[in-house]
């Protein structure tokens, strides 16, 4: 008797153990815990959804989006398709195309927002689901969407200003990479209304990176009393410094703040050639889009109670680089 229920009691363990490595455990949370993928997904039905952005060329900030948006997919069971178009016409004809394909929801940037309404229509009149990331939130709900997740532009320009003011700054360039962009117009709007000096924009070709940094070192040689320079995205950061650089003592007090985050902003902080960044949270913003849609087709769930979800701004600074690094590393922030 006394082996029986020792034997009974070995398989018991046996089992239990067995059971824990199949669902959880040491091995489950390894596979997990990268943030990059991994882990067991739903078994909810195999949906498609696009998502379809203004990207131009190189723009880092995008991959972190997709980054965020593949790690829901893998989770909600979904297939992602994404396409990008930096001029307005061919990302409404993408959307065209996706709608085409029949896919169960559309992620969408509204950079160039007069573009999209008639295409957007479309989507909506055909039943498919649609929400908005990053630019344009003031127009997400007039042109059918369930939702927008970003930041407000405007408000964290507004932060920028006050930043800056709080630094001793006088005279402020700001960088606008992409001339027609309503959400980098608005943060530089945004940043005149807080800041108590002057503010001039300045417009580049951002996807012609020797051409940007040639304007900005130029304009810096020009006009030798800009103390800020403040940059709308992570790569044009970088040209940036370099552009400071090059215009040698007539930049020399130029102080390059951006707005968003990658592992060369976080590194430039580090080293202090960067004052400070404005995250909106790239990634957060691609994987709540897909997890929106996925809830709304499985759940009827809408985020937000008809108001912009928000990722955004918060302002980061060199003491916050040793949290951000092994993120920024593996690009999730």
């Amino acid at each position: 008797m006394r082996t029986a229920r020792t034997a009974a009691a070995l398989v018991a363990v046996i089992a239990l153990a067995a059971g824990c490595s199949s669902s959880g455990g040491k091995d489950d949370e390894d596979k997990s815990g990268d943030g990059g993928g991994g882990g067991k997904g739903v078994s909810t039905p195999r949906l498609k959804i696009a998502m379809v952005t203004h990207s131009g060329e190189g723009d880092t900030f995008w991959d972190i989006v997709q980054s965020g948006a593949k790690q829901a997919a893998r989770k909600d069971n979904v297939e992602f398709l994404y396409s990008n178009d930096k001029e307005a016409k061919g990302q409404a004809e993408l959307v065209q195309s996706a709608i085409d394909k029949q896919v169960d929801g559309i992620v969408v940037t509204l950079a160039k927002p007069e573009a999209m309404k008639a295409v957007l229509g479309k989507a909506e009149a055909a039943g498919i689901p649609v929400v908005t990331i990053n630019s344009g939130g003031e127009f997400s709900a007039d042109f059918g969407a369930l939702s927008h997740i970003g930041q407000d532009e405007s408000v964290a320009g507004e932060a920028v200003g006050d930043e800056l003011g709080k630094r001793g700054k006088k005279k402020v360039l700001c960088v606008i990479h992409e001339q027609g962009n309503v959400s980098l117009e608005q943060r530089c709007a945004g940043v005149k209304k807080t800041f108590k000096g002057s503010v001039e924009n300045l417009n580049v070709e951002g996807t012609n990176a020797p051409n940007a940094q040639s304007s900005i070192s130029a304009k810096l040689q020009a006009t030798k009393d800009i103390d800020a320079v403040v940059t709308l995205g992570a790569p044009i950061a970088a040209l940036s410094v370099k552009a400071k650089e090059d215009a040698g003592d007539a930049a020399s007090k130029a102080e390059v703040a951006t707005f968003d985050l990658n592992a060369e902003v976080v590194k430039r902080l580090k080293a202090k050639e960067v004052g400070f960044a404005v995250d909106q949270q790239p990634y957060l913003q691609g994987y709540l889009a897909i997890d929106e849609l996925w809830l709304y087709k499985t759940n009827a769930n809408v985020l937000g109670g008809g108001k912009p979800v928000l990722t955004g701004p918060a302002v980061v600074t060199e003491k916050d680089v040793p949290k951000l690094e092994k993120y920024t590393a593996r690009g999730t922030r």
